[in-house]
């Protein structure tokens, strides 16, 4: 005798049942599709997995950034010589004290070329998006000081930014949708209710970790910020984080970590600063409803 095993009671059905939360199958591993939806370096789907962009919009791109190497390079080929060996990206705090220690020697024999090969490197990297900024903005801080530390840091970041922004305004629609379809969502949600107040909103944005930085260059341009309003976010919003870095520089030795920069004290500071930016529109909210 044969036992019929009905199709509502198929292995897949039941998996179906037990697990709300569908799966992604990586490398032999289940993982939650929930935890990995938003995530930039996370595997797509085979049928999402191609690049969306146009030839076009990939020349452009490739143009842009050859046009932007082929500047670096030129102007590192007027520094006078130096150990080249020895200069790499820092990706750790040990290997920052390593570079400081090799170019406060060069910064002081050659202030001006030096300045200018800083900010050219630190506004290529923030123009492509490139990891490490912010081990630029401590390097800024153990050799050159809070003021000019300060003052070189968000000159570079928001020229970097601005410079995103742009390239962004190019080619970006179709990546960033791609990338973070969800959270583009809800920032075009939130910027069409703050049009009334955007520049507080985009200060708060600035000031506080809500959103990422690279997040906010990109998106910026694709929800139809003006970028005079986007430029003074920048410029204003970016201070007291960078404060906070460009001093940290001066004491490289007691810092083991980039996470002892933002511990819950500077969070809540950045946060009460944030709140500050965007009392006005809270005013505002109040009024109208009263």
């Amino acid at each position: 005798m044969r036992v019929r095993v009905s199709r509502c009671c198929s292995l897949p059905n039941v998996l179906s049942m037990a697990a709300p939360r569908s799966l992604l199958v990586e490398g032999g591993r289940f993982r939650d599709e929930e935890n990995a939806e938003d995530s930039p370096t996370s595997k797509k789907p085979k049928s999402d997995a191609k690049l969306p962009l146009s030839r076009w919009e990939f020349a452009t791109a490739l143009g842009v950034f050859f046009i932007f190497s082929t500047g670096l390079f030129c102007i590192y080929l007027t520094m006078p010589a130096a150990e080249y060996n020895k200069i790499k990206l820092p990706r750790t705090i040990a290997d920052l004290r390593v570079l400081k220690d090799h170019l406060a020697t060069y910064a002081n024999l050659y202030p001006a070329k030096f300045i200018l090969g800083y900010c050219s490197t630190y506004i290529f990297m923030q123009t492509f998006m490139i990891p490490g900024t912010i081990f630029m903005s401590l390097l800024a801080g153990a050799l050159f000081g809070v003021v000019r530390g300060l003052f070189l840091v968000v000159f570079n970041a928001t020229a970097g930014a601005s410079s995103c922004f742009f390239l962004s305004k190019l080619i970006g629609r179709p990546v960033v949708s791609w990338l973070w379809p969800e959270k583009l969502k809800f920032f075009q949600a939130e910027i069409a209710k703050r049009r009334d107040k955007l520049l507080n909103y985009m200060l708060f944005l600035r000031v506080t970790p809500t959103l990422p930085n690279l997040f906010i260059n990109l998106a910026s341009p694709i929800v139809d910020i003006p970028f005079h309003v986007f430029f003074l976010a920048t410029l204003i919003g970016l201070i007291p984080a960078s404060f906070i870095t460009v001093r940290a520089g001066l004491a490289l030795g007691d810092l083991k970590s980039v996470k002892d920069l933002y511990d819950f004290k500077t969070l809540s500071v950045l946060f009460l600063i944030g709140l500050v930016s965007i009392f006005p529109t809270l005013l505002k909210r109040k009024r109208i409803y009263e």
